[in-house]
């Protein structure tokens, strides 16, 4: 009797222990490519199996934090030594917390893309960097450009610090501004009379230069995504196809950021103050 109890013990471990490796799989199969962006935020929040079916909010297991726990650590590109183990559990941690975890929305803001375009400039190819949002719209979304850079505009708004100073006289107003001919005589200093938080505007000279049939696209380069939706971490999700598992759409950056060092990061994505 002893014998059979024993035995269907040991089945019965067996089939829970079935059970609970199809529910978390092994790390190989953690480790499939992550294909699509959508994907990602399935995974990030664990709303998803092992086989890439949802979940959703009746089911078991979702957003079960062990399943969170296992995901979230094979989002990142593990090949880029710059994050720290520290701050990935740090990360993790915080995202994860039971009392108070952070999930990703897709309608939720704070989240935009990056795109390296291959445009044909006046017979040379050059790139362009477009930076998109989603918008919402009263019957969904919509991705929208909303910041541009283009490296060969920087040259006609930089301003040479070494020479002196320029300025217009406080007392222009009396002269109705007729110094502005002056100023305006040498085009290539004009930008040193703007104002001191001015920032060109790449976008509109991006629009116009299509417009005008100088700028023509080509193709689209490389993609990547910039995520500031969490509070107090930022981080980029970029695409890496490649042999083995660790592969797909994967954190490839991470930062603890505090708002005043959060805008000064924005700044420095959108190359801003170059």
């Amino acid at each position: 009797m002893r014998g059979i109890i024993i035995f269907c013990g040991l089945i019965l471990s067996q089939a829970l222990q079935a059970q609970v490796s199809e529910y978390l799989g092994d790390e190989k199969a953690l480790y499939a490519a992550t294909k699509q962006v959508n994907q990602f935020f399935h995974r990030f929040n664990g709303e998803e199996d092992l086989k890439g079916n949802r979940y959703y909010e009746k089911d078991q297991f979702y957003r079960n934090p062990e399943l969170r726990s296992k995901y979230i650590k094979v989002l990142f590109n593990n090949k880029n030594q710059e994050i720290s183990l520290a701050s990935k559990q740090n990360f993790l941690r915080d995202v994860n917390d039971g009392t108070k975890p952070k999930y990703l929305d897709f309608h939720g803001g704070n989240w935009f893309a990056e795109v390296h375009a291959k445009f044909d400039y006046k017979g040379k190819d050059e790139t362009v960097v477009l930076f998109l949002k989603l918008q919402e719209e009263n019957v969904g979304s919509k991705w929208v450009i909303f910041k541009a850079y283009f490296d060969p505009f920087r040259k006609y708004f930089e301003v040479d610090t070494t020479t002196a100073k320029k300025f217009i006289h406080p007392m222009s107003h009396e002269v109705a501004f007729m110094n502005l001919k002056k100023i305006f005589k040498d085009p290539q200093i004009a930008a040193a009379y703007a104002a001191q938080d001015f920032q060109p505007d790449h976008l509109s000279l991006v629009l116009y230069e299509i417009k005008q049939s100088n700028l023509t696209f080509k193709t689209v380069g490389q993609v990547k995504f910039h995520f500031f939706q969490l509070d107090n971490w930022y981080f980029e999700l970029s695409e890496y196809n490649r042999p083995g598992y660790n592969t797909g759409w994967l954190i490839s950056d991470l930062v603890k950021v505090s708002p005043e060092q959060r805008d000064q990061l924005m700044k420095f994505i959108y190359y801003e103050g170059l």
